[in-house]
């Protein structure tokens, strides 16, 4: 190879790795000599170039184009472990959980207690690891909205008891957002770190994420927290004064610069989590292809969804965790109803009251899958107090997701861990008692789901009359779900009892006319 060849090479290697941390990340790949069949020719030895019209030549583009698609997977793979970086280990936090009550107004929560909410909070601060609540205080608040929640009176309270915590390390404000101005005011004055929900439902979804979908969907809910974050820190450096606005020269300031790199940062995470939808599309497809059922188990987090299809479908490599969100990403599971009709069913992550919107946008992508699903199934803890919130806060966020009316209104309601209520009976007339850990109620639960099943997908139970001599049967064995074989040898017929939908009925009258 030519030395001058070689120079021309390392520069732009080490110009392009110089760079690598401030240009957007380009497909990052050594210089190829084959997109020209001139120079790939001149520097192969004598004898070993073709053209790209011959027969050898054309094999190797083939080839070519294979390695250059593995490559390009490969830059994928690359693209996202940069966008999400080393995961942060979840660090020690001695907390005071804090609930500021609304006792009146158009604000006070008519569905729960302050105690309940309280419960709530400190169950979220359990969930994580090395976390630990010292102590927990309910103050009344009149305007949760003003800079610092509370009172002069109840904050002064607040301060001392703080102050009288030796250990603390942060304090766990419960409400659903603070704003950037608010959290760094009440820092100053505690002089410890100050978590909203946000912030802690974030740091449980960071610790619990698996795959490289629900990772780059927390980084994209991390976005607005950066953004809240840098407002913060290039203001203090701002009162700092002295040195140059701008970065060498660039006519860029510090602040201009790092919401540039955020907004690039948030660009490449859509365009990845916008590729994973794509191949869930293409995994929908494969399922409407194969006409498989495919049925949402929803409902708010710790409820038992999970629990519940290890029940129904009896496979043995699900392991429920009793915690909040232990589920964020989709997972499908194929199981049978009562009639040996296959259908799959699809775990979704777990709501809760006054999520945050960007947390609910940024997981969106995920509940996609529920739209194109033929029945959702929304599990209740009814042993829960505040059962009726949760099923309110449910059917809200279902609502906001433009899900069909078709869907929505043939939700089946299941009453799940009846066990820890003595002689339950159900308000509901329509809902289905069960419980998953111990098997109750299952059966009538299948029955209800295959019900449902067969009007909303449009499939029908008949009977056809076959000749056995012939490929029909073996043809619905592998079209439909044959639940009966009733075989008149002296005919060498058989009457068949199916569920079959409605294309799978067009293509077997087509095929064997009678």
């Amino acid at each position: 190879m030519r030395p001058g060849f070689l120079l021309l090479r390392r520069a732009a290697a080490l110009c392009t790795w110089g760079l690598r941390p401030w240009l957007s990340r380009q497909p990052a790949r050594p210089l190829r000599t084959g997109g020209c069949w001139g120079l790939r020719a001149a520097l192969q030895p004598p004898g070993k170039g073709e053209p790209p019209w011959s027969g050898k030549g054309a094999a190797r583009g083939e080839r070519e184009k294979e390695e250059d698609e593995d490559e390009e997977e490969e830059d994928d793979e690359e693209e996202l472990d940069s966008l999400l970086g080393p995961a942060p280990l979840p660090s020690a936090q001695r907390l005071l959980v804090v609930h500021p009550a609304i006792k009146w107004g158009p604000k006070k929560p008519l569905l729960t207690t302050a105690e309940l909410q309280m419960a709530e909070a400190v169950a979220l601060v359990n969930t994580l690891h090395n976390w630990t609540v010292l102590d927990k205080i309910i103050m009344s608040t009149k305007m949760p909205d003003k800079k610092f929640i509370f009172g002069k009176g109840n904050f002064q309270i607040l301060t001392e008891k703080i102050k009288e915590l030796p250990h603390i390390t942060a304090v766990f404000l419960n409400v659903e957002r603070l704003s950037s101005l608010t959290k760094s005011e009440l820092e100053d004055a505690w002089g410890v770190t100050v978590f909203d929900r946000y912030t802690v439902v974030l740091h449980i979804f960071r610790c619990n994420a698996r795959t490289k979908e629900a990772k780059l969907q927390i980084a994209l809910a991390e976005i607005p927290l950066l953004r809240a974050n840098l407002k913060n820190e290039t203001s203090h450096l701002d009162q700092q004064r002295g040195g140059s606005r701008y970065i060498m020269g660039s006519g860029e300031t510090f602040m201009e610069m790092q919401y540039r790199l955020l907004k690039e940062k948030e660009f490449k995470i859509r365009n990845a989590l916008e590729k994973l939808r794509k191949k869930r599309s293409v995994l929908r497809t494969q399922r409407r292809r194969h006409e498989f059922p495919v049925v949402a188990v929803m409902g708010y987090t710790n409820c038992g969804k999970t629990t519940l299809i290890k029940a129904l479908t009896g496979d043995e490599r699900i392991h429920p965790r009793d915690q909040l969100f232990a589920t964020l990403d989709i997972t499908a599971h194929a199981g049978y109803l009562p009639s040996h009709l296959e259908v799959i069913y699809v775990d979704t992550i777990g709501f809760l009251s006054e999520l945050p919107h960007d947390l609910i946008e940024s997981f969106s992508a995920t509940l996609e899958d529920v739209a194109y699903s033929d029945l959702i199934v929304h599990v209740r803890d009814i042993s829960h107090p505040e059962t009726v919130l949760q099923k309110a806060s449910v059917l809200s966020v279902l609502k906001n997701l433009n899900l069909p009316s078709h869907l929505l209104d043939s939700i089946v309601e299941v009453h799940n861990k009846v066990d820890l209520i003595e002689r339950y009976q159900s308000p509901e007339p329509n809902a289905i008692a069960v419980s998953a850990l111990l098997g109750y109620g299952l059966e009538k639960l299948k029955e209800e789901i295959e019900r449902t099943v067969l009007k909303t997908t449009g499939r029908n139970i008949l009977t056809i009359k076959v000749n056995l001599a012939g490929p029909q049967l073996s043809w619905l064995y592998k079209e439909a779900t044959v639940q009966e074989v009733d075989v008149m040898p002296e005919e060498c017929m058989a009457n068949v009892k199916v569920i079959i939908s409605n294309s799978a009925l067009g293509k077997y009258k087509k095929l064997f006319p009678r």
